[in-house]
């Protein structure tokens, strides 16, 4: 049995840049709060407008196969959320923030510390959001300790049916699998699905998309890491599988690409008013995409985040137009 410790170890060559949003500033214009009106989660299709023309509600994608819709806008947990009790009162107005424009989906692992506890913890004080859907991973080697994992993962997020189990980083995932689906079989799993945090590992999870029936694959990417566009993201639409982004800030080097740069005037035909939105709708302009995870201990930065959730996603001339910024 590989112990907690070692495999961290063997995380950290890359992985350290995870979900986290930034080390420096954010470029932010005015109004990056979410409408007042998008208080309540919602499963408008995207573009959804009121009477003026404003996008009032989240937007969402649906899964390919299921149709089922979620928020457009994710949120992660790595480091961010590994805190501990003295640390967790910001996180309370992060998760607010996060549920009252209507996200719902919370992403996190057993690598990511105390991440799984503290989230549990602070959904189920705050009741937000309402209704999660939680994604979690198993990240160990062996049944038995995949197993035991697993059941530790649901006790910590307070729920007894996790909405998406991912094999992290690939880790012993033939021997995961197996588990993965019985567990779906006997109704605690809804949704299995694969991670991985490098582009090396981008033409793995092809063969294993090809070879294995999922419903979701987590990778890295954004508007300066573009490699999952040559191949992964045409075979997941190809073969119905939703895309989950990490990194959707790059580790927040874009920011840093973009220090001292006025916001384009452009922006305000795509509604937004800071650079991290124009990067995530980057992201969401990819038909393949479903939800980028960006992850924060900022409700600030949450507001902003969420607010790239709302109205007209770039075209593909756009989207171009977006990654001129950081190339």
């Amino acid at each position: 049995m590989m112990t907690r410790r070692a495999l961290v170890g063997l995380a950290l060559l890359g992985c350290r840049g995870g979900q986290v949003e930034v080390a420096g500033p954010r470029r932010e214009g005015s109004g990056a709060r979410p409408p007042a009106s998008a208080a309540t989660p919602t499963t408008a299709q995207p573009g959804a407008a009121s009477a003026e023309g404003t996008t009032t509600t989240m937007l969402t994608r649906t899964h390919p196969r299921t149709h089922e819709a979620l928020p457009a806008i994710g949120m992660g947990t790595w480091q961010t959320f590994d805190v501990g009790a003295g640390e967790r009162a910001p996180l309370r107005e992060v998760l607010t923030t996060f549920a009252a424009a209507g996200g719902r989906v919370i992403d996190s692992s057993p690598m990511y510390g105390r991440a799984e506890e503290v989230a549990g913890d602070l959904v189920a004080e705050t009741g937000a959001p309402a209704r999660p859907f939680w994604a979690t991973k198993v990240w160990t080697r062996g049944r038995a300790e995949g197993e035991a994992q697993i059941d530790r993962s649901m006790r910590l997020l307070r729920t007894e049916q996790l909405d998406l189990l991912q094999v992290h980083n690939l880790l012993d995932f033939d021997v995961h699998i197996a588990t993965l689906r019985r567990l779906r079989d006997a109704g605690r799993v809804r949704y299995l699905g694969v991670t991985h945090y490098t582009h090396a590992g981008l033409d793995e999870l092809e063969r294993v998309l090809r070879r294995e029936r999922l419903d979701f694959v987590q990778l890295p990417y954004s508007a300066a890491s573009r490699a999952a566009e040559q191949r992964l993201l045409p075979t997941a639409a190809e073969l119905g599988v939703a895309v989950l982004v990490m990194r959707p800030f790059d580790g927040g080097s874009l920011f840093a690409r973009v220090k001292g740069k006025p916001l384009p005037p452009w922006a305000a035909d795509l509604e937004c008013t800071s650079f991290g939105q124009l990067f995530l709708k980057f992201i969401l302009g990819h038909p393949a995409v479903h939800c980028p995870l960006p992850a924060t201990s900022s409700a600030k930065h949450m507001a902003d985040n969420v607010r790239a959730g709302f109205g007209r996603l770039p075209d593909a001339a756009e989207r171009e137009k977006i990654a001129a910024l950081v190339a």
